[in-house]
């Protein structure tokens, strides 16, 4: 997985939204959304820089602000790391939009918690009970007794999305939760806090060498099935053993065409695929890739 310092990120950012089309004519892509994707995309931006001399605009503010960005007519492609919502749908056609779903990558989303706590697998059931706010004490799942501290993400956020609906069953959040801007800032409050717990992607948890971060654990998570995987088994996440696996999306008006199609395209080649692995994520395959290619023809 590559990353820049996030002063680098913000830099590079701001560059890509004021530097001038590289040539004439050619309208520069606005992609906004997924604070999960965002790291994925800005490399992805500066490497078709690098190769096309064209410029592409990347900034995050969550899943459901870029998707609104996109029904505005405010982006030519959003982020997202949870699928559209049919009442994002239904408003989008009344705008005219028609929203078009495109598979960029595969990512494992990650429980966390600090390095100091000796649990090592939980159940998707009990975790759902610990962000509900039903277990407040880690003592309840055979740990230290010390009371349990929440870090999720905010309402805009795909990933509070995705994992209210398959890990919480689509009930409240627990109003003790800490809700965060992004999943750095989760990774750095788990770090510090001996006590805590929270969600991020998977390519937020390693570093650049593929070793996980100091200061956290990612847990290994049992599904209904009673099968336990791990969100670093890259087999387990793209055959849907680790049940926490999900596709992360970007969403376009009608079929991408013109400069926003042609950077997709750079996104879903082999080289694009092998960066998203750099990153920390996973390639789109099978049936993914099959639904992009209708979705692209």
């Amino acid at each position: 997985m590559r990353k820049l310092p996030f002063l680098m990120l913000a830099l590079l950012s701001g560059l890509l939204s004021v530097a001038p089309p590289a040539s004439a004519g050619r309208k520069m892509v606005q992609v906004k959304g997924s604070d999960t994707l965002v790291n994925l995309v800005q490399s992805w931006a500066e490497t078709y820089l690098d190769e096309t001399g064209l410029f592409v605009a990347v900034t995050g503010g969550g899943s459901g602000t870029g998707i609104a960005a996109l029904i505005d007519g405010k982006a030519d492609i959003a982020d997202s790391s949870r699928k559209i919502k049919p009442k994002e749908i239904e408003l989008a056609r009344k705008r005219g939009v028609e929203p078009v779903e495109i598979a960029v990558a595969v990512d494992g989303l990650c429980v966390i918690v600090n390095e100091k706590n000796p649990i090592r697998v939980l159940s998707v059931a009990d975790i759902g009970r610990l962000f509900r706010g039903e277990i407040r004490n880690w003592k309840a799942l055979g740990g230290p007794d010390r009371p349990v501290t929440l870090y999720g993400r905010q309402s805009n956020s795909g990933t509070y999305v995705f994992f209210q609906e398959h890990v919480l069953g689509n009930k409240d959040y627990a109003n003790t939760m800490n809700r965060m801007n992004g999943n750095a800032q989760i990774v750095e409050a788990v770090a510090r806090d001996a006590s805590a717990v929270g969600y991020v992607g998977i390519g937020y948890v390693v570093d650049e060498h593929g070793a996980v971060r100091p200061g956290i654990r990612p847990l290994e998570v049992k599904g209904a099935s009673g099968v336990v995987a791990s969100p670093l088994d890259s087999e387990a996440v793209k055959s849907g053993r680790y049940p926490l696996a999900r596709a992360l999306y970007q969403y376009t008006n009608g079929k991408p065409k013109g400069p926003a199609a042609d950077f997709i395209r750079f996104e879903l080649s082999p080289a694009g695929q092998a960066l998203a692995e750099e990153m920390g994520f996973y390639p789109v395959g099978g049936e993914l890739a099959e639904r992009n290619r209708r979705a692209m023809d």
